[in-house]
């Protein structure tokens, strides 16, 4: 596996239609490659608005199958172009009814790898999800891609310090934790959670985020994407808090071994005690 990786977040504000959101996604995914990525996340949903700031039903006709619909197949032939691994969230629907927030994982020849479906489900004033989507039931997989071992934990999940674990015992260099998350409700958690989660289990996080104010409520979404390190320190920037950007950083692979030995906290984890923990 590479000790030096070059990853990309890819935040986007509504264009107004899903195919020019597509097609925006697939020249930032483009111009990712050209500029060196390996690996590439879109943000959560990131083919529609934000629609859970309302609920209707009408929004249900943006679910696909994955990965058997047309975006994930769309991004199969991108990732191939472009030699790219891609994290790809949709909205997917395993029949007529059920429907998941879900992130396809492509690898960099074009083979489908697996999906990760949204564990945790917020139902709250301009984040309707329980109307639109059933919790996730695959569990925290992590999936062996050309960049090495990578999870994806979806927006709200990130404040459930359960799946992060996960991913670290399960291998992870890199979980990406793509999000639609407003200025006014958890701006001042964004800097806090992910690099918190990246000390507590030794790996790199990428936190992306969407950027505007869209049609359908007052969600203000502020971008400031960035990769955090082992050390809980940003690598470089984060993006603007505004615009569309393309994120794209190098993430030194020899930091994880160097934290995990001298930080021990797979060693001195203490699960025996851990029990009452998973108790509902």
């Amino acid at each position: 596996m590479p000790e030096i990786v070059r990853a990309a977040l890819v935040q986007q504000g509504w264009t107004g239609d899903k195919d020019s959101m597509t097609a925006a996604a697939v020249a930032h995914v483009a111009a990712a490659a050209g500029a060196g990525a390996q690996v590439v996340c879109l943000q959560e949903l990131f083919y529609g608005p934000y629609f859970c700031q309302v609920q209707d039903a009408g929004y249900y006709s943006y679910t696909e199958a994955i990965p058997d619909g047309p975006t994930t197949r769309l991004m199969q032939d991108a990732a191939r172009r472009h030699q790219v691994v891609l994290v790809v969230p949709m909205y997917e629907e395993e029949q007529p009814g059920l429907y998941y927030n879900t992130a396809a994982v492509i690898d960099a020849d074009g083979s489908y790898l697996g999906k990760y479906r949204k564990n945790h489900i917020p139902q709250l004033p301009g984040f309707w999800e329980k109307f639109y989507f059933r919790p996730g039931n695959l569990g925290y997989p992590v999936f062996d891609t050309a960049v090495g071992r990578i999870g994806v934990y979806i927006c709200y999940d990130r404040h459930f310090p359960e799946g992060w674990r996960a991913f670290g015992l399960a291998g992870a260099r890199i979980v990406f934790n793509p999000s639609a998350t407003s200025r006014g409700l958890s701006s001042h958690l964004w800097r806090l959670e992910q690099p918190a989660a990246a000390v507590a289990n030794q790996y790199y996080v990428g936190a992306l985020n969407r950027v505007g104010v869209e049609p359908l409520g007052d969600n203000d979404f502020y971008g400031q994407s960035y990769f955090a390190d082992p050390r809980g320190q940003l690598a470089g920037q984060a993006a603007s808090d505004t615009e569309d950007e393309v994120v794209v950083r190098d993430l030194d692979m020899g930091r994880l071994a160097e934290v995990r030995d001298l930080w021990q906290f797979y060693r001195d984890r203490r699960p025996d005690s851990y029990q009452e923990l998973a108790r509902p």
